[in-house]
């Protein structure tokens, strides 16, 4: 992207500008009446959503992220897509799909009649995403910035046949204190644990899933790392440390991932660091495990959430 070209065809005077950004890449900032944001062509990625009359960002972005050309930025909401989690074919392919490492075109900018601001970005397939998955494909990602943030991602299947896709939107939250934390709206639903299936005589990951029924809310006192199944469409974050509650409302998804990696695994992650684990949470908006999604050639699907404080 030239980002002077971006923002002669893009800016919007006092609302939004376009910069070189960590690691250069281009970033849409956005400040209007009831929020700041920023926004990474790369990835199609939302780093920051800072509501006004908030006192704190409401997403986390790692202080060690890395900001280069085929490494994923970690934190904000990265865009899982076309697959959720490891390779599903074991070819070797990157976790998450490719599309969170890919430079992402953009397509629209406007200033909405009630402050808000939308941002539109895109990819299409090439012979590179073809060499990984050979699909046709258009994504959009469609970021609204009001006192709530909207992201949604919609697929087309632009091919002939019938594609299958698993995704996320793998929103990173900032917490004050994550073992004071209790995410919201999930009791009584069902959810795979991937932390059990990883402990030491556990089954294989080629073995059955554990299958739990979330009992109350869910509080973190280590690794948590869970696929919920047939969920609600509301959940709430409940953070006492930094005395606020966000919401977080989804469309489009039938699952939920709840995850915080705890002691051992931050260590281990370059990108991530050793204690940065109590300051966040990850409440995904999901299509994930059973909940993958087949769409017809010429059809679409999307996946929405918005994400906001809880007012008394």
């Amino acid at each position: 992207m030239d980002i002077g070209q971006a923002n002669e065809e893009f800016g919007i005077a006092g609302v939004l500008s376009i910069c070189a950004g960590e690691g250069g890449f281009p970033i849409i900032c956005i400040d209007n009446e009831h929020a700041r944001a920023e926004i990474s062509s790369y990835g199609g990625q939302v780093l920051s959503f800072h509501p006004q009359r908030a006192a704190q960002d409401l997403l986390f972005v790692s202080e060690y992220a890395y900001f280069q050309p085929g490494k994923a930025i970690k934190g904000g909401i990265p865009v899982c897509w076309p697959w959720f989690g490891p390779d599903p074919e074991a070819k070797g392919r990157p976790d998450h799909g490719f599309v969170r490492a890919r430079q992402w075109r953009l397509l629209g900018t406007e200033a909405m009649v009630d402050g808000s601001t939308r941002v539109r970005l895109g990819c299409r397939d090439d012979e590179a995403s073809r060499a990984l998955w050979p699909h046709a494909f258009a994504l959009e990602v469609e970021v609204t910035v009001a006192d709530t943030l909207g992201v949604a991602l919609t697929t087309r299947n632009t091919g002939e046949a019938p594609i299958t896709v698993t995704q996320a939107l793998h929103s990173y939250f900032k917490v004050g204190d994550v073992r004071r934390v209790q995410v919201l709206g999930l009791a009584g639903y069902e959810y795979i644990d991937k932390v059990a299936r990883s402990e030491p005589g556990a089954a294989d990951p080629g073995q059955v899933d554990v299958h739990i029924t979330q009992s109350g809310p869910i509080n973190f006192d280590g690794p948590v790392n869970r696929i919920y199944l047939d969920t609600g469409e509301r959940l709430v974050i409940d953070d006492p440390a930094l005395s606020r509650q966000i919401r977080i409302d989804r469309e489009g998804s039938g699952s939920a991932v709840v995850w915080n990696p705890w002691i051992e695994q931050s260590k281990q992650m370059g990108d991530f660091g050793d204690d940065e684990y109590l300051q966040m949470v990850c409440v995904e908006t999901t299509n994930a495990a059973a909940d993958a999604v087949t769409i017809p050639a010429g059809g679409s699907h999307r996946l929405a959430s918005r994400y906001g404080l809880v007012h008394d």
